[in-house]
């Protein structure tokens, strides 16, 4: 097989780089949020861990809206011809969730953080101010407000969970029963001029 064709088959190594740092991105905020939820409040550690999640937060929010745009102007490798219908469905829907998740939990995650009663900058990794969104009053009060984002990001965590293990489980399911291409077209492959 040409070089040339198994391009064809496979994510560049843009898509690639970019779903990989996504991922290692989602891992942190996973066990950040985790951890600094179960730490003791107002602690030293709860406020870096804030801090930290916040940063990696609008990070992936930044991850998210470049792989956007390049899946846009790079379109994917076709699924496999071999995959059933229902199943290219499921797979293209599960993406769509991943996208909309992958853009609403650090939407939600920047709103609740600027309408917390407790009014602390973001300054991103320690260095970049961010600025706080600001809410029209007709939209409620900010205690209102503050309370249907954190449900919201909350709820998106566990769906978040719930799509990644399915994702994952799939492409496992692919790479060893069904023995297709699935999972191998998102891998890096260093040393072979792709990545």
């Amino acid at each position: 097989m040409s070089h040339t064709l198994a391009l064809k088959t496979r994510y560049d190594a843009v898509a690639v780089t970019l779903h990989w740092l996504t991922v290692i991105a989602i891992l942190c905020l996973l066990a950040m949020g985790w951890t600094m939820m179960s730490a003791k409040p107002g602690s030293p550690l709860q406020f870096v861990l804030f801090q930290w999640h916040k940063s990696v937060g609008i990070t992936v929010l930044a991850l998210t809206v470049l792989r956007l745009g390049w899946r846009i102007a790079h379109r994917p490798p076709p699924l496999p011809d071999t995959m059933p219908a229902l199943e290219k469905l499921a797979a293209h829907l599960g993406h769509l969730g991943l996208y909309a998740l992958l853009l609403g939990m650090p939407l939600t995650g920047w709103a609740l953080v600027s309408t917390s009663p407790f009014n602390i900058p973001t300054v991103l990794y320690g260095v970049l101010p961010f600025p706080h969104l600001t809410f029209p009053a007709e939209l409620g009060t900010k205690a209102s407000l503050n309370a249907t984002f954190t449900s919201a990001h909350v709820a998106g965590v566990w769906v978040m969970v719930a799509l990644v293990i399915v994702h994952a489980a799939a492409a496992l399911r692919h790479h060893f029963v069904l023995r297709d291409s699935v999972l191998t077209r998102m891998l890096p492959r260093f040393g072979q001029g792709d990545v």
